[in-house]
C-alpha cells in the first residue's frame, strides 16, 4: 500500500528561498506547495489543506504575525516560522500567536528537516489518538480525527469558528474550559475579552447541534466561568 507524500506549504516572497527549500524538501520526498503572499498561504492553507506550513514574517502584503492570528481562527495545521528576525520578543510573540516552531535565518537545512519531521510525527500521534465523542440522546457523532460532525449520520455544516470551539470542548470533554481559553484560542490573544462572540457561537452550536437552549443537555454553561461538553458513552 502506498502511502501519500506529507505536503507543506511555503510562505515566503523570496524566490531563492522558496527554490533552495523546494529542492530541499522535495528531494526527502514531500510534496511542496508554495505562496509569496500571506493572502495567498490562508487561501492555500483553506483550499489545500497541508501537513505543514513554513511561514516567513517580511510577506509584502501583511505581516506574518497577522497571517498567524487569521490562521489560527480556522486551522490547527502545524506552522514553522522561518524568518530573519531574531529578537527573542519576536519569537515569543509567535509562539504565543500559535506557531509550533521558530527558525532564524540563515538556517542549516538538516535541523529543519528534523524539526518539520518531529512537529509532523507529533500530529499523526494527535490524528491516532483523537477521539470520537458520541452523544446518544442526540444521535450525534463528532469524529476529530475526520474534522466531522455527524447528526443522525449526516454531515453538519460548522464555519471554522464554531468547529474550532466545538473541537476543544470535545478535547476536554467533561470538564469546564473557561471562556478566556477558548476566546484566546480560537479568536487570538487581542479577543480574550469579548465574550459576545462566544455566546453567538455557542448558541449557533446548540441550535445545530438539537441542544435546547432552555434546557441544555450537551453544551452546559458554568456562570462566569466558561463552557463543559457532557457527554454519554453509547454502547
Amino acid at each position: 500500500m502506498t502511502t501519500e507524500p506529507r505536503r507543506v506549504l511555503i510562505v515566503d516572497d523570496e524566490p531563492q528561498i522558496r527554490r533552495f527549500l523546494r529542492i530541499s524538501l522535495t528531494s526527502q520526498g514531500f510534496q511542496v506547495l508554495e505562496a509569496t503572499t500571506g493572502r495567498e498561504g490562508l487561501a492555500q492553507v483553506h483550499q489545500e489543506g497541508p501537513d505543514l506550513v513554513l511561514l516567513d514574517l517580511g510577506l509584502p502584503d501583511m505581516d506574518g504575525q497577522a497571517v498567524l492570528d487569521r490562521l489560527r481562527t480556522a486551522s490547527r495545521v502545524p506552522v514553522i516560522v522561518v524568518s530573519v528576525r531574531g529578537q527573542e520578543a519576536e519569537k515569543v510573540r509567535a509562539l504565543d500567536r500559535g506557531a509550533n516552531d521558530y527558525v532564524t535565518k540563515p538556517f542549516g537545512i538538516r535541523e529543519l528537516l528534523a524539526r518539520i519531521r518531529a512537529l509532523l510525527r507529533h500530529q499523526a500521534r494527535e490524528h491516532v489518538d483523537a477521539p470520537v465523542v458520541r452523544y446518544a440522546r442526540h444521535d450525534l457523532a463528532i469524529d476529530l480525527r475526520a474534522r466531522q460532525v455527524l447528526k443522525g449520520g449526516e454531515p453538519v455544516h460548522l464555519t471554522p469558528k464554531e468547529y474550532a470551539v466545538l473541537e476543544r470542548l470535545c478535547r476536554h470533554a467533561g470538564r469546564v474550559v473557561t471562556q478566556t481559553q477558548l476566546l484566546r484560542e480560537v479568536w487570538g490573544p487581542t479577543h480574550a475579552e469579548d465574550t459576545h462572540y462566544l455566546r453567538i457561537v455557542v448558541s449557533k452550536l446548540r441550535h445545530k447541534l438539537g441542544d435546547a437552549p432552555e434546557g441544555p443537555h450537551l453544551l452546559q454553561t458554568e456562570a462566569g466561568v466558561g463552557y463543559r461538553l457532557l457527554v454519554e458513552p453509547v454502547p
